[in-house]
């Protein structure tokens, strides 16, 4: 037995410990691009539809359960290992490295994303799941030893494999090539070792037809692989384009999120959307800003402080009072900062806001700068997405807000966008309860804005419930003005309040209520 790990057993190429260590290598590259096919079902289910903590367990809970499947299975090509293996291998190369764009075709096309999802997480599950019991009989065919020994040595290179992919997914993969090409380049390395290591290390195990075959199934693979790298910007924009009414303007991936402009033929309706939500309509984005901003402004606002709103939205109609002394922004994303100030329509739009001396931007978390701000505002604005899943539910939560009433100064508002009153009642309501239960008064308000429906607001302070005016000194306004904000106070009976609690980290409860809503419309 000792022999067989210098001396070459027959009909392999190299010495048996080598030969060991070529299929051990096999089996760690092999199990970093199965992690890496993992985690891009994951971020391209966060990509397009948010909320990744569901995201990753339906791709996590299906992919364990077929790879128990796909173990059993691999029972029935035992007889022929190394070959079973290299099929597997390039099966799994394809249907791994094709995933994201298999994905993003079936949600712009066919509104079918759930179950591809379910689909492909499944079989790769499977392909995965087939490997470990034939790779056993593979090492076990070049040196026998102890079942323990041999289970040990291949868990050992799946897992630091699975480690190494794990990391270059986010800090490799994405930045390098992004999420399309990175999952190809994935599959074509998984295709060349997995195949080629049958190919030379058992070749003397394969018959001329097998050989040939596995040879030319190889080829095709990098054939397929390849031209869908080639393709692949053609491709997401084409599926890109599918998703929006009017065409694309100006589409770019950040570290954070998709970012899009759309223009309508006319030239007239312009529309920013992030990661597929609508952010503001040229045609009608002053509703949303006028309300959200100035009634805030009617009291002290010298030292203003936005959360959110990287288009200079916002922060147009605050600078546009002249006693405004500093406005500090934080916003996560620089990627929207950039275009917010270099495009030409929206910084026509927002006044070239970005370039006012008074106005400092901090690119950061907006949860971890309240933690570490100890400066007072006398103005507090959260324009910030809706808390419809993990990254943003904690901007809405007691916690939150708690970190907020010990950011505004004596008399300071704080004003919050909501969501709908009309389409997610229960989160509109839930921002109530959690303002509340962190020690502010709060004023709930609504109004139509056409691209986006009924929408919600609450102007809030510590002490009494602060009233809706209009400033003395606000400037002209188009759409805003006191019998407006009077009616704005007024819900109809079927959204007047509701059983909604409050959300905190530990239980993100608005995340639940905005999933649960807008059904049917």
């Amino acid at each position: 037995m000792t022999e067989n790990t210098t001396r070459a057993r027959p009909g392999l190429p190299v010495p048996a410990r080598a030969a060991r260590f070529l299929v051990l290598l096999a089996v760690f590259i092999c199990a970093a691009c199965g992690l890496v096919y993992e985690l891009a079902l994951v971020a391209i289910g966060s990509y397009l539809l948010g909320n990744t903590i569901t995201q990753a367990s339906v791709v996590l809970s299906v992919m364990v359960f077929a790879m128990g499947v796909g173990s059993l299975l691999s029972k029935r090509f035992q007889a022929s290992p190394a070959v079973s293996f290299a099929v597997i291998e390039g099966l799994l190369s394809l249907v791994g490295g094709l995933s994201v764009l298999l994905l993003y075709g079936a949600f712009a096309w066919f509104s079918a994303y759930q179950p591809a999802l379910v689909v492909l997480s499944f079989v790769i599950g499977l392909l995965i799941g087939m490997e470990i019991p034939l790779l056993m009989t593979l090492i076990q065919r070049i040196r026998r030893q102890e079942a323990s020994e041999a289970v040990a040595d291949l868990f050992a290179a799946d897992y630091v494999g699975g480690l190494i992919g794990g990391l270059a997914f986010p800090f490799l993969l994405l930045p390098l090539l992004g999420l399309p090409r990175g999952a190809l380049v994935v599959g074509a390395l998984n295709a060349v070792v997995g195949v080629a290591v049958v190919l030379w290390l058992f070749r003397s195990e394969l018959t001329r037809r097998a050989y040939a075959g596995l040879g030319l199934g190889l080829a095709a693979i990098i054939a397929v692989l390849g031209l869908a790298y080639v393709y692949a910007d053609r491709f997401e924009v084409d599926a890109r384009q599918a998703l929006y009414r009017d065409p694309i303007v100006h589409a770019e991936r950040s570290e954070y999120q998709e970012i899009v402009l759309t223009r309508s033929l006319d030239g007239e309706d312009v529309r920013m959307f992030l990661n597929g939500s609508l952010q503001f309509s040229t045609l009608d984005e002053y509703r949303y800003h006028e309300s959200l901003i100035h009634p805030a402004m009617d009291g002290p606002h010298g030292n203003v402080l936005v959360l959110g709103g990287g288009d200079g939205l916002a922060l147009r109609e605050v600078l546009a009072y002249d006693d405004v002394s500093s406005v500090t922004l934080v916003d996560l994303d620089p990627a929207v900062i950039e275009l917010a100030s270099t495009d030409p329509v929206i910084t026509e739009l927002n006044g070239d806001s970005f370039e006012d001396p008074r106005v400092e931007v901090v690119n950061t978390d907006a949860f971890q700068w309240l933690r570490e701000n100890g400066e007072g505002f006398d103005v507090v604005v959260a324009d910030l997405p809706d808390g419809d899943d993990t990254s943003t539910s904690k901007l809405y939560s007691v916690e939150f807000y708690s970190l907020l009433r010990h950011a505004l100064a004596d008399d300071g508002r704080l004003v919050v966008q909501a969501g709908s009153p009309f389409f997610a009642p229960d989160a509109f309501w839930s921002v109530d309860r959690s303002l509340e239960e962190a020690g502010f008064s709060t004023t709930p308000y609504n109004v139509d804005v056409p691209s986006f429906g009924n929408w919600g607001f609450y102007l809030a302070a510590v002490g009494p419930a602060p009233e809706l005016d209009v400033p003395d000194d606000a400037p002209p306004l188009r759409f805003l003005d006191e019998p407006l904000l009077d009616a704005a106070q007024v819900f109809p009976r079927d959204r007047r309040g509701s059983d909604a609690e409050e959300s905190t980290l530990m239980h993100p409860r608005v995340m639940a209520y905005h999933q649960g809503a807008w059904r049917g419309y």
